[in-house]
């Protein structure tokens, strides 16, 4: 998982990222919300709740700085499931489609993993963000349970239907 899109490089998750995958990603939810526990559980210690449990994090890099980031957190086993979370983009490189580059970048990888699905969860306020899920293949689905008080929508996107 090494793409090159002029001068931004998608990689893989290492513990280098640790503090940059928390910056950017607590800079974007304090831009909008507040932070909640789910939060800083998974911002405080990526290694141990979303990669060692069977999860993958890749860093956008532009010129070798991390200035975007996003993750796959493994839900279920039988059948393979992954809830993609924590997507956040530096406000100094929106504009260069990074969202969209990680965001397919992971769905690519839970393809190639076989997963029976990828969840999502976010703010109805996020029209952008909305707009670049459900292109990159995610529909709409009813609001159940959330661990997160901002959570209004809820997407779903199925592979091998």
């Amino acid at each position: 998982m090494n793409e090159m899109n002029n001068e931004v490089q998608i990689v893989n998750y290492e513990p280098q990222y640790k503090e940059a995958f928390k910056a950017l990603n607590e800079k974007w939810i304090k831009t909008f919300f507040t932070m909640e526990a789910g939060d800083y559980k998974l911002l405080d210690n990526p290694q141990e709740y979303i990669v060692d449990k069977g999860g993958y994090i890749i860093v956008a890099l532009l010129n070798g700085e991390a200035v975007g980031t996003c993750a796959l957190v493994k839900i279920s086993d039988e059948p393979l499931r992954f809830e993609l979370s924590k997507m956040a983009v530096s406000p100094k490189a929106q504009g260069k489609k990074i969202g969209y580059l990680v965001g397919q970048a992971l769905v690519e990888k839970a393809r190639a993993l076989n997963a029976e699905s990828i969840f999502l969860e976010t703010n109805s306020v996020l029209l952008p963000a909305i707009k670049l899920y459900e292109k990159l293949g995610f529909d709409h689905m009813p609001v159940s349970d959330s661990a997160y008080t901002r959570c209004d929508t809820q997407m779903l996107l199925k592979f091998n239907d």
